[in-house]
């Protein structure tokens, strides 16, 4: 496999002259094919038909991968396969008729800075409230999936700085600064509400955010809690799972973030995932160019 691939890259870059992070990104797609592969008992690359490349394709889907990232991975593994085709002597190209999946423009639902505000400061000043709002208020701070929201224990966080630390179990981890309102509610509920939460004994607990059980709050106890919150301030038709996500997306765009930082942030593995945000920074730079240009 190695030297397929290290041979593609070299022809990648003398013909097509590609960029060093576009060749890095086809190996990269590469290899994780060969990876499902190996888990197939597949370790030929002549072996390979449109059974496997049509599975892996779904393996992916499964694994919540955007279509826009199944899209560009099916593009390496078929210039892959044409390449081998064409200079290797294979026989066929295995992702020859597959198509690329659909890319579906869904709307995307986010809220206003008032709406999230009218969220955020819902939540009492109960033990379950601090909770609440030290849960809300991380999930716009950082715009963190809900799952990795979940998955927080307490040595990923650092007050004091103002950062959490999440991607650890994907091998890709990333730090993601938290705002003095977050890092606030944070403070209240680690060291007011939390034990109250593990009723005050002496617990191996790491999990950050646990239930009344003093256990670690699941996916579906997360987005129970942002639903509770989002019906009592009447925002529940517009509540779904990535809806702060997507706010905090939104509002740092509007705010004039750069489109790569805000990838890094999300922990977008393909850029073309972050950019479903660009539009809602057109106002922005309509705004900038009147606001500096001398003939606006």
């Amino acid at each position: 496999m190695n030297s397929y691939l290290s041979e593609f890259t070299e022809y990648l870059a003398e013909k097509k002259a590609l960029a060093r992070n576009s060749l890095l990104a086809y190996e990269r797609d590469v290899r994780g094919f060969y990876a499902f592969l190996q888990e197939k008992g597949i370790t030929d690359f002549r072996d390979v038909t449109k059974t496997e490349v049509v599975a892996y394709l779904l393996a992916l889907k499964n694994q919540d991968k955007s279509a826009a990232t199944v899209n560009r991975k099916l593009a390496s593994l078929r210039a892959f396969f044409q390449y081998l085709e064409s200079y290797k002597g294979f026989a066929q190209d295995p992702t020859e008729g597959i198509k690329s999946p659909k890319i579906e423009r869904k709307k995307l639902e986010y809220l206003t800075v008032e709406e999230v505000e009218k969220l955020l400061a819902q939540p009492d000043d109960s033990v379950k409230g601090r909770r609440d709002r030290a849960l809300l208020e991380v999930l716009y701070a950082s715009g963190m999936r809900v799952s990795e929201v979940a998955a927080i224990d307490l040595p990923n966080i650092n007050l004091r700085i103002g950062f959490i630390m999440t991607g650890q179990l994907s091998g890709k981890p990333r730090i993601i600064p938290l705002g003095r309102p977050a890092r606030a509610a944070l403070e209240t509920y680690i060291y007011e509400a939390r034990p109250v939460l593990l009723r005050n004994r002496e617990s191996e607990e790491q999990a950050l955010f646990v239930n009344y059980n003093g256990e670690r709050l699941t996916r579906q106890g997360i987005w129970k809690i942002i639903k509770e919150n989002a019906k009592a301030v009447n925002l529940e038709t517009k509540i779904t799972p990535k809806t702060l996500r997507n706010s905090f997306a939104v509002h740092m765009i509007q705010n004039g973030a750069d489109l790569k930082t805000l990838q890094e942030l999300l922990g977008h593995e393909d850029l073309t995932a972050t950019q479903v945000y660009l539009s809602f920074s057109k106002n922005r730079i309509k705004d900038v160019y009147d606001n500096t240009h001398p003939r606006a």
